[in-house]
């Protein structure tokens, strides 16, 4: 046994041990694809080998596998990480892997109970998963709302005395300190909330270095109540405390002042401000109908009822429909943007690409199921508004470098490099397109072939794979 472990030692220090360590099988390889790497600027031809559930070769010659996938003609891209996503379940799960995705974060709501959210999807997770520690949640608790989701009484509506205020900024460092992937809030959601305390809720993530993931306050060209306000009171609170900020769904915040919020959020980075955004590819949001973000449809005129659709039976809401279906778990989708909007929204180069997406019993809005597909058929392929290889950054590195700064684990996401977690998506870009409408808001994207998380292909030929759970929770550290 000693002569042939010598034997394999001289080999392995010469010309030899690299041919013998080339011919070792790896777990797959994934063969002949058009491998895009937005880091290192890799567009070429290459094939990867996996093992042990990481990239462990990148190579233009070829690869011995036990399993050997084709990929030619195909592109093979890191998988996507989408930093908002409200559906943390099985059947958004399985939605989100046809789609590309092998990363979806709770990072806007967030949750109340940090170890609670990792606990319940460990081991039963077909993609990895990660969440924020809420002030909704913290301040409805706080608070005693009763609201399912989203507040409905004193947890959006009521100012928080002094004290409360202490007890949301102490459950929210407990979170942090609990491992959350930084700090959510939604301001549209909790409007009673004051400056101040949105200050000592950006100085709770301070104090560990963690991003506040914020729908801002509100939306609109007017002041008071502009999308301009609302994005300076965050920068504002930012710019105090140190806290990194990640504004969200910038598109569904800023409607027709989409050039004016851009412009603020590229200043404020040249000044050296830790601010990132996002958006998503389409023009209509959708958000819970009891919540106080459609308070102000109460009195609104007619015409405004029509822009509402009810996610339930589809039908746009009128008065009378309005307040009767004004209770707790009723979604409503938004008309308000338009596509143009929109597209300025996603071409920027400073926005991320972020589903908001949420389905429940097939019913939700698109975005859940189409995000990625819409951006590479729709903008990269139909209308060329978007590069392939910038479209992909957005949906991988971009994500990864908002978070790696508090959760190291994520320099090894969103990346096709040596020595990274083999999260990869390969799809057709001459076929990738969304099917998913407001009418089916659950039919599963097409084109993405092959799906790998964490070295396990969770779709193959385009199927999800059944009883496969390789997704782990991200967490941040642990204090």
């Amino acid at each position: 046994m000693r002569v042939r472990s010598l034997i394999l030692v001289a080999l392995l220090s010469t010309g030899a041990g690299a041919a013998l360590a080339q011919s070792a099988p790896y777990d797959i390889v994934i063969a002949n694809g058009r491998v895009i790497d937005p880091e290192s600027k890799l567009d070429a031809v290459r094939s990867i080998g996996v093992r042990r559930g990481k990239i462990a070769a990148i190579t233009a010659g070829p690869l011995a596998g036990k399993r050997v996938i084709d990929a030619r003609g195909l592109v093979v891209a890191p998988g996507f990480i989408d930093l908002h996503v409200h559906g943390q379940d099985d059947e958004n799960y399985r939605l989100y892997a046809l789609d590309g995705v092998t990363t979806a974060l709770e990072l806007e709501v967030g949750t109340g109970d940090v170890p609670g959210f990792y606990a319940a999807r460990e081991g039963r997770a077909l993609i990895n998963y990660g969440a924020s520690i809420g002030h909704i949640p913290v301040r409805m608790a706080v608070m005693k709302d009763s609201g399912l989701f989203l507040p409905v009484g004193s947890g959006g509506r009521d100012v928080a005395s002094d004290e409360q205020i202490a007890d949301i900024k102490r459950r929210i460092e407990a979170g942090l300190a609990l491992g959350a992937l930084g700090e959510g809030m939604g301001l549209q959601y909790t409007p009673a909330a004051s400056k101040y305390e949105v200050l000592e809720a950006f100085r709770a993530a301070a104090r560990y270095h963690a991003p506040v993931f914020v729908h801002v306050r509100s939306y609109g060209p007017k002041d008071p109540g502009s999308s301009v306000e609302s994005f300076m009171e965050v920068i504002a609170a930012s710019a105090i405390t140190g806290a990194p900020v990640h504004i969200v769904h910038l598109n569904s915040m800023s409607l027709a002042s989409t050039p004016r919020t851009l412009a603020i959020v590229k200043d404020a980075r040249a000044h050296g401000l830790d601010v990132t955004t996002e958006a998503y590819p389409y023009s209509a949001g959708m958000t819970e109908i009891s919540s106080p973000l459609l308070d102000s449809y109460v009195n609104a005129p007619d015409s405004m009822y029509s822009k509402l659709m009810l996610v339930s039976t589809g039908e746009r809401l009128t008065r009378p429909t309005f307040a009767a279906n004004r209770k707790p778990g009723n979604f409503v989708i938004m008309f308000l943007n338009t596509p143009e909007m929109e597209a300025m929204a996603m071409t920027s180069p400073l926005t991320a690409i972020a589903s908001d997406g949420r389905i429940q019993n097939g019913k939700g809005h698109p975005r859940t199921a189409g995000t990625s597909a819409r951006t590479l058929g729709y903008y990269v392929r139909e209308t060329k508004q978007i590069g392939l290889v910038d479209a992909i950054r957005k949906m991988t590195l971009m994500p990864a470098q908002r978070l790696e700064t508090l959760a190291p684990a994520f320099r090894e996401k969103g990346r096709i490099k040596l020595g990274a977690d083999a999260d990869i998506t390969v799809f057709d870009p001459a076929t990738v397109i969304d099917k998913s409408t407001y009418q089916q808001p659950a039919l599963s994207s097409v084109g993405f072939r092959h799906v790998l998380v964490n070295g396990t292909p969770v779709v193959t030929d385009g199927v999800v794979r059944d009883a496969i759970y390789p997704g782990r929770g991200m967490r941040g550290p642990i204090h």
